[in-house]
């Protein structure tokens, strides 16, 4: 089985917990049918995996860590939402189907927005595992997921936007909050949850990072020579929101480089570990830098 028919198994179990997750809630129909939309809209499920083989990798039964992976996925879909939105990267299409606001409207996309945040914290706090550890990983995301990180970075990349002379330091400070710190928490959190030492935590910590800075300058990339069909998004958003991006920055051969570079520094975070998660993890790292090979 190669690594995009694992993450695809991976994913599959992640897909059935999701799918019941907001069950009996009592969520009034209208914002139920919204959250749903997106969250359903398929995806990867990159975050919630990370935290389910960083757990069973040290030593945690994945089936106990997947409320609080799970709840990952609610608060990387609401951030998708959010940034769809016309205030925000105003677009149409989100993995191929009209954006929440195109389907329903733009309020009822910011309330599935804050409703799926919410409703994560709640799913984070439900896993049944020492409440120590369940606390401790909470805290990661929510700092992680907040002004010091997504949302934080969220801000950087409108102010950004159109901004001439954006230097390389200030665009990987922007990505590592917008897009890297969900990543490395998801790995972060997997590793707390199973109890991890310092070093092992460390190390997931530092994995999650550098393969958040290949992944992103991989997306950059990628708007510039991927296909919309693929993507299942407009190609070339980035350059007609005058955003700056890797390729902009350095070109596309020295981006490639870059995303080299992190890769293996992620592949070194993982020089301790043998076994099937250990090489999942690595052949993910890989797989990353590989869709623009």
């Amino acid at each position: 089985m190669n690594v995009k028919d694992e993450l695809r198994a991976k994913a599959r179990d992640v897909e059935a917990f999701l799918a019941d997750c907001l069950n009996h809630r009592n969520i009034p129909e209208r914002l139920r049918a919204a959250m749903d939309y997106s969250l359903m809209a398929g995806g990867k499920r990159l975050r919630p995996v990370l935290v389910l083989v960083w757990a069973e990798l040290l030593g945690l039964d994945p089936e106990a860590a997947m409320p609080f992976a799970a709840s990952l996925e609610l608060i990387h879909t609401y951030s998708l939402i959010h940034d769809d939105l016309p205030a925000m990267d105003n677009d149409d299409l989100r993995r191929g189907k009209p954006t929440n606001h195109k389907q329903f409207d733009e309020a009822t996309a910011i309330l599935a927005g804050d409703g799926l945040l919410t409703e994560a914290f709640g799913l984070m706090l439900s896993a049944a595992l020492p409440p120590e550890r369940v606390v401790s990983a909470a805290q990661a995301v929510a700092e992680a997921a907040g002004a010091r990180g997504m949302v934080g970075g969220q801000v950087l990349d409108m102010q950004y936007t159109g901004k001439d002379a954006v230097s390389l330091e200030e665009l990987k400070t922007m990505h590592s909050m917008k897009t890297g710190a969900l990543i490395t928490v998801s790995c972060l959190a997997g590793a707390i949850l199973a109890g991890a030492s310092a070093e092992d935590l460390g190390r997931a910590d530092r994995y999650g990072r550098a393969i958040g800075v290949s992944f992103q300058i991989v997306d950059d990339i990628l708007d510039v020579v991927g296909d919309e069909k693929t993507l299942g998004k407009p190609v070339g958003s980035d350059q007609g929101n005058d955003k700056t991006t890797y390729p902009k920055l350095l070109g596309l051969e020295e981006s490639k480089r870059q995303a080299e570079k992190y890769r293996d520094k992620a592949l070194e975070c993982l020089a301790p570990y043998q076994g099937v998660q250990a090489d999942f993890l690595r052949a993910l790292a890989r797989y990353i830098v590989d869709r623009v090979q």
